[in-house]
């Protein structure tokens, strides 16, 4: 009990290692990686039962039950789907030996501990994340404003006085410009690959 409890307040009880990318075949995470859609590991952790990677598409969290535990669940959460939010990096205190990383992905809280030993590697994974997460901030600002230009645009429409056959012809031209519109907006402000973000803060 007494050793688990030194071991707790020393930060030793999970301590992560960031893993090197030599070594990414060595791990479960590079299993589940989709090579045939060009996504790559940029970042990844391994604790005594947890392994957390960072892709340019998504995070993957290989689950652990414990240490000694060869059960895993496999979680995956794309960018696009899971905005990344809450980033904040906790140094290590006097008698600590860990760093701690944490982040929201779309609702799910996560923190890891690292070897406090790597800090300037981790400090590249949390300017990457901030980085990501202001990115995502804005282009969901920019979408909603997309959205409420065309309601605006509709919403004069329908109260201009025109004749009905002329209403609907011009709400047809509207319905489909607006279509093509949003489609061509929501593929510049909705990110799916992030690798160049990974690229400038991490491979630099």
């Amino acid at each position: 009990m007494l050793k688990k409890f030194a071991s707790d307040a020393l930060g030793l009880s999970d301590i992560g290692k960031i893993i090197e990318p030599q070594d990414y075949d060595k791990t479960d995470a590079d299993d589940y990686i989709r090579h045939e859609d060009n996504e790559q590991i940029y970042f990844l952790i391994k604790t005594k039962a947890d392994e957390y990677c960072f892709t340019n598409l998504a995070f993957i969290h290989v689950d652990g039950e414990n240490a000694i535990s060869s059960k895993r669940t496999l979680n995956r959460f794309p960018y696009s789907q899971h905005k990344i939010s809450d980033v904040l990096l906790e140094t290590a205190g006097k008698v600590d030996l860990d760093i701690e990383i944490k982040f929201t992905l779309g609702k799910q809280n996560y923190s890891v501990d690292v070897d406090k030993r790597q800090i300037d590697k981790l400090n590249d994974l949390y300017k990457a994340l901030v980085y990501i997460s202001e990115i995502t901030h804005e282009n969901d600002i920019m979408l909603d404003m997309a959205g409420k230009s065309l309601d605006k645009a509709v919403s004069v429409l329908q109260n201009s006085r025109t004749s009905e056959v002329q209403l609907a012809d011009q709400y047809k031209q509207l319905t489909e410009f607006g279509f093509s519109w949003l489609q061509s907006v929501r593929e510049q402000y909705h990110r799916k690959d992030f690798g160049d973000v990974f690229e400038k803060y991490i491979n630099n």
